[in-house]
């Protein structure tokens, strides 16, 4: 890709268009529903795609985010390090309906790092002993014993930053960042989805957390839904509500 080169589409339609397939593998960023790329998602499953193997923290709460491929359908398997706040989500893989690959929430952000710079896969110790380690291959290091984990090389990723610019390069804002900067090296193609698109040149490159070079096609959202996950309030001294 050309330094420059403009890589918006004017919707997450046809950001996806082309590049999404029944079957496929897919790494999305977010951490609850902070961070996500919701318009993707949304996108995503209005394409109709299915038999998808999804690779994220987690699969967003009822009602929202990833919750909405699991509603539909569309999911066959998830790899995941949290399945909490998502009652569909729980139901599908109890009932047998969905397959889940539980990994520990460090080893999955270590296996989206090690497929973006394309490392097939490294020893942890986390996860010996545990059901985590069933079927996985074993080596013992200096007395230690270590199993092995396969890096997640995915055929699309989807991310969500603050900032972008029109050649890709991704800023994103506090706890928000999360896991999108690993998902975005570990795409063959990622589509970003962005708050505040600007121009080649306006972003400090020091303040660049995702290269452009990662990123090939960036969709404009600039009114995202702020949610929050669950809403908690203290009592104030005066005995009303904060």
């Amino acid at each position: 890709m050309l330094w420059g080169m403009n890589k918006v589409f004017e919707s997450a339609e046809a950001a996806l268009s082309g590049v999404v397939r029944d079957g496929m593998t897919l790494a999305v960023g977010g951490f609850g529903l902070c961070g996500v790329p919701e318009t993707l998602i949304l996108a995503l499953r209005d394409s109709g795609v299915r038999d998808l193997t999804v690779a994220s923290n987690n699969a967003g709460a009822d009602g929202f985010a990833l919750w909405e491929l699991l509603q539909t359908r569309q999911i066959r398997k998830m790899i995941s390090s949290y399945v909490g706040e998502n009652a569909e989500f729980a139901r599908q893989y109890l009932a047998g309906e969905l397959e889940l690959e539980f990994t520990p929430q460090g080893t999955l952000a270590e296996r989206l790092r090690a497929g973006g710079a394309g490392i097939p896969g490294f020893y942890t110790r986390t996860g010996v002993g545990t059901l985590i380690a069933e079927g996985k291959e074993h080596h013992d290091f200096d007395g230690q014993t270590y199993i092995l984990e396969r890096g997640i090389m995915a055929d699309v990723a989807l991310v969500k930053a603050w900032k972008g610019d029109r050649a890709g390069n991704l800023v994103y804002r506090k706890t928000a960042r999360n896991f999108n900067p690993l998902v975005a090296t570990a795409g063959c193609v990622t589509v970003a989805e962005v708050e505040h698109l600007v121009e080649v040149g306006e972003l400090d490159p020091d303040h660049v957390h995702t290269p452009g070079i990662f990123v090939q096609r960036i969709v404009h959202d600039p009114e995202p839904r702020k949610l929050i996950e669950k809403r908690t309030v203290r009592t104030a001294d005066n005995g009303g509500d904060a």
